[in-house]
C-alpha cells in the first residue's frame, strides 16, 4: 500500500515516520520523501492512529491526488535545488515532466490553482533561498554560485535576487556580516 505524506522533506522526517510505522507494527519496502511504501493494507484504525501519530510531529497524511501532485511538484523542486551536489542543467520544465510523467502545463495549471503562484515563482523563491545559505557559508564566490545555480550569468542571479529580497547578493552579504560581526567592530 502506498501512501502519500505532506511536509515529508528531510532524513530526520523519514525516520519519523519510519518510527512511527514500527511503532503500529506495520512493514515499509521504502520510506522516501513524500512517499512509503507499506507491506500492509491499513484498517481504518490503523490510518487513523497513523494519522495522529504523524500529524504530533508536523506531518500529514494525504488523500486528495490534487494534494499529492502538489507535493510531489514542491519536492521535486526542493530536490533539485537543495539536495543535488549540482542543480540539474536542464530545463525545469523539462525535468518535471520526466519526474512525473506529467505535462508540465497541466501541472502549472494545477499548481498555480491551488497555490496561488506558479511554479516558476516557487521555483525561483527556493533558488533565492539557496543563494542566501550559499552567500552565508561563505565557501563559494558569486560567480560560483551562478553556475552551481544554473544562472545564464552573475548579472542574471543577481537581478533576480534583487527582485526577490530587494538587496543585491554583495549587499546581502555585507549586512549579513554587519550582523555577526562583534560589538566593539561596529562601534568603530
Amino acid at each position: 500500500m502506498k501512501l502519500h505524506i505532506k511536509y515529508m522533506m528531510s532524513n530526520r522526517c523519514k525516520a519519523v515516520v519510519k518510527e512511527a510505522l514500527k511503532e503500529l507494527g506495520l512493514h515499509f519496502i521504502i520510506v522516501d520523501l513524500g512517499e512509503v511504501d507499506i507491506m500492509e493494507t491499513l484498517t481504518p484504525i490503523q490510518l487513523d492512529e497513523l494519522r495522529n501519530m504523524l500529524l504530533k510531529s508536523g506531518l500529514e497524511l494525504m488523500d486528495d491526488r490534487k494534494a499529492v501532485l502538489i507535493d510531489k511538484i514542491k519536492q521535486a523542486v526542493i530536490e533539485m535545488v537543495y539536495q543535488s551536489d549540482e542543480l540539474i542543467k536542464i530545463n525545469f520544465s523539462v525535468y518535471l515532466t520526466d519526474k512525473l510523467q506529467q505535462d508540465y502545463n497541466s501541472l502549472a495549471s494545477l499548481f498555480s490553482e491551488v497555490q496561488g503562484t506558479t511554479i516558476e515563482q516557487f521555483v525561483i523563491g527556493h533558488k533565492v533561498e539557496r543563494i542566501k545559505e550559499l552567500l552565508i557559508y561563505g565557501e563559494l564566490n558569486i560567480t560560483e554560485i551562478a553556475w552551481k545555480m544554473n544562472y545564464s550569468s552573475v548579472a542574471h542571479l543577481s537581478n533576480q535576487f534583487k527582485k526577490v529580497t530587494g538587496l543585491s547578493p554583495s549587499h546581502f552579504k555585507q549586512l549579513r556580516n554587519k550582523r555577526e560581526a562583534p560589538v566593539e567592530e561596529i562601534l568603530n
